[in-house]
């Protein structure tokens, strides 16, 4: 009877199963570094995706012909490249890069030297930066057409801006760039007179031209240093650095008055003294000039701007904190000088602000510099003459990728340690490097090409011009074989 009381009473036993989860590290963000090589001038770019966790090629594509630059938009989904038959290219950037998902733009005709000397992708399109003209030439859509023109100062040669701001700067230097000038007795390309002498009294002051994203218009024009550049913008949009090669400085511009960052003294709400700063000065290593700034990253985590002094084989760690009401902090300005390789060519910082890495384009090393000592910790050799160093870095490790114009390896320093963990080939020598994100997470702020010339670092470094005797000029700096020097 007890038994089949029990099998008459409800529902039958079934048994609960709980499931067995995998354990191990989570998964990690999807991030990848993108490099443009240039097999020869005969053939097309390539295109390279590298997986950030696995430090391997995960897509190649064919891309223009002869790639001099590209960009990367804030998302890090887009790439362009500007290439040599004055095309450009939009290249989707993914595991799934193919040939057939890569489109072509065509700019304005020319003859002999690229009129287009970069290109910056803005939130609202593609900006490409005509020397000639004089004008920043907007392109929207898919693929990129041509939309309208805004006239600037003569020899517009990078723009700054981030996501959304209200306003982005064209910088120019206010030179002819395919004209020939006379500079300290001698006839140069005017595109290459920030290179050969930017401390001449020749070169005049440039201009930051403030265009306003809701209607395509100037609405100042700012009077920077000598040979302009370089810029890049806090985060927030509330501060823009222009790095004044041929001054040895910083112009400042406070974006929220679109006007250099200049005032009298006064007193915040909290009562604490707020000092603008116009300018910051840049430091040389002991013996040397000039500073020479060609490169800078700003960490948001520590509020600090690093900038790579080319001529002064320095990088400058520079506190440009804001306090709660968009002012200049009392802390703004103060800058710590760290002695590094010769002609540092870019830097790059980690995420959370603990490390810099330094390419030294002459030395063929990287330079680590801890962010808080301000000291050297070490110094690594890599491939070639290294231009362009980028980063990636997590919660659980970091990676930095160095390229050089003359080498067709990319060398990937791992940050847990920091030594070289590998180097990967890729077709033809390096153009340039970018990543989709410096945290895996966050956008990309790197979002301007940075062509050779104009006072930017050429493919090849001095040692190798002198060795060749051969004079900069524009078409010579973006030479990446020593051989080809005239």
């Amino acid at each position: 009877m007890t038994a089949l009381a029990v099998a008459g009473c409800g529902s039958l036993y079934r048994p609960v199963t709980n499931p067995i989860l995998p354990s191990g590290p989570a998964q990690l963000p999807s991030a990848y570094a993108f490099v443009v090589s240039a097999p020869s001038a005969s053939v097309l770019g390539i295109g390279t995706v590298v997986d950030f966790a696995g430090d391997t090629v995960m897509a190649t594509a064919p891309l223009g012909p002869t790639p001099v630059g590209f960009t990367m938009n804030s998302g890090g989904s887009l790439a362009w490249t500007l290439n040599g038959d004055g095309t450009v290219a939009n290249i989707p950037i993914s595991t799934n890069l193919q040939q057939k998902l890569i489109q072509f733009s065509t700019l304005s005709p020319y003859t002999g030297i690229d009129p287009v000397v970069n290109l910056y992708s803005g939130s609202l399109g593609l900006y490409a930066l005509d020397v000639k003209s004089n004008q920043v030439d907007v392109l929207t859509g898919s693929p990129d057409a041509f939309k309208l023109v805004v006239p600037v100062d003569q020899s517009p040669i990078t723009m700054v801006g981030v996501a959304l701001a209200q306003r982005y700067y064209a910088i120019a230097q206010n030179i002819p760039y395919l004209s020939q000038i006379t500079l300290d007795g001698k006839t140069v390309d005017g595109g290459a007179a920030c290179n050969i002498d930017p401390y001449s009294t020749s070169i005049p002051n440039g201009t930051a031209d403030a265009i306003e994203t809701a209607t395509y218009s100037v609405s100042a024009h700012i009077t920077v240093g000598a040979c302009p550049v370089y810029a890049v913008g806090s985060l927030n949009s509330k501060r823009v650095f222009v790095l004044n090669r041929g001054s040895d400085s910083i112009s400042v511009i406070n974006s929220q008055i679109n006007a250099i960052d200049k005032c009298t003294p006064f007193y915040n709400q909290n009562g604490q003294l707020v000092t603008c700063h116009p300018s910051l000065p840049l430091t040389p290593a002991s013996g040397l000039p000039h500073a020479g700034p060609v490169y800078a990253e700003y960490n948001q985590a520590t509020q600090q701007l690093v900038v790579a002094n080319y001529d002064g084989n320095t990088i400058s760690i520079i506190d440009v904190s804001l306090d709660e009401y968009g002012n200049d902090s009392p802390t703004f300005g103060t800058t710590y000088t760290v002695p590094v390789g010769n002609n540092p060519a870019s830097v790059t910082v980690l995420a959370d602000g603990s490390r810099a890495y330094v390419a030294n384009q002459s030395d063929g090393t990287v330079t680590i510099v801890n962010m808080i000592s301000h000291t050297v910790e070490k110094t690594l050799a890599v491939n070639g003459h290294p231009r362009t160093v980028v980063s990636i870095q997590d919660s659980l490790y970091g990676k930095v990728y160095v390229v050089s114009p003359d080498s067709p390896y990319v060398t990937i320093i791992r940050t847990d340690q920091d030594i070289v963990g590998t180097s990967i080939l890729v077709s033809g020598n390096a153009v340039d490097v970018r990543t989709t994100s410096p945290d895996a997470i966050s956008n990309n702020p790197n979002t301007v090409s940075r062509l050779p010339g104009a006072g930017q670092p050429c493919n090849l470094p001095p040692s190798d011009f002198a060795s060749a005797g051969a004079t900069i000029s524009i078409r010579n700096c973006r030479y990446q074989d020593p051989t080809l020097l005239p």
